[in-house]
């Protein structure tokens, strides 16, 4: 599969990114009802690492909160193999099928947490990004932007949230991964937009949607 067969998608690509506690996975439940009018196609939602069942084996691996002797290459590279496989399973065969995937993270998380988080390279890992996807980019990511004290203490008062590895890391680094994120936007002004994860969930909802909504249109035109 070469990067020109991997572009020649059908579909919409959405992806949900943003710091550990700024709601990503309660604003995409809430969007999918309003998508699926907006969008009659059909609809798929996903995440990373996961989303099938070998990515979401590497899952399990990499968020252990017993792993914490992993080294920060064998973390990424982990999120490397199970975004491949994740994307030829799932994500390509239904942006072929002419489907919307929303999916909850994708390349821009490797780049703040792996990246801006843990100090790796970032040339390098938008080198990887780019090996495993052949190219591939979202039409639209959403960036839910949050102070990482206030997402903390999301995380902290959600008794039903399963604690994972990364939820174990001081507030130091999860500075550093939003902080990675705003700049990933600042580069990126065409296809990251900001949503401010601070409002009350209704806004959130309704801002993630009208963008959405943009990129349909201007589709369409």
């Amino acid at each position: 599969m070469n990067k020109n067969e991997t572009q020649q998608k059908q579909g919409i690509f959405i992806s949900i990114e943003g710091p550990d506690g700024a709601g990503k996975t309660t604003v995409l439940e809430r969007l999918l009802p309003r998508l699926e009018e907006l969008y009659p196609a059909g609809l798929v939602t996903t995440r990373e690492p996961g989303g099938v069942a070998i990515a979401e084996k590497i899952r399990e691996v990499i968020l252990d909160v017993n792993h914490t002797a992993m080294d920060s290459k064998t973390e990424l590279l982990l999120y490397i193999a199970a975004r491949r496989q994740h994307l030829v399973e799932r994500v390509l065969p239904n942006l072929q099928a002419g489907k919307m995937v929303l999916v909850d993270r994708f390349i821009d998380s490797s780049v703040a947490y792996q990246g801006a988080g843990r100090g790796l390279s970032i040339d390098h890992i938008k080198w990887l990004n780019s090996y495993a996807t052949d190219g591939l980019e979202p039409d639209l990511t959403l960036l839910l932007d949050i102070e990482s004290e206030e997402g903390l203490r999301r995380i902290e008062a959600n008794k039903d949230r399963e604690v994972n590895r990364l939820d174990l890391e001081k507030i130091d680094m999860h500075q550093r991964v939003r902080q990675g994120y705003l700049e990933l936007a600042e580069e990126n002004p065409d296809r990251i937009k900001i949503v401010d994860a601070s409002q009350d969930l209704e806004a959130v909802v309704e801002d993630a949607f009208n963008l959405i909504k943009a990129v349909l249109e201007e589709k369409e035109s």
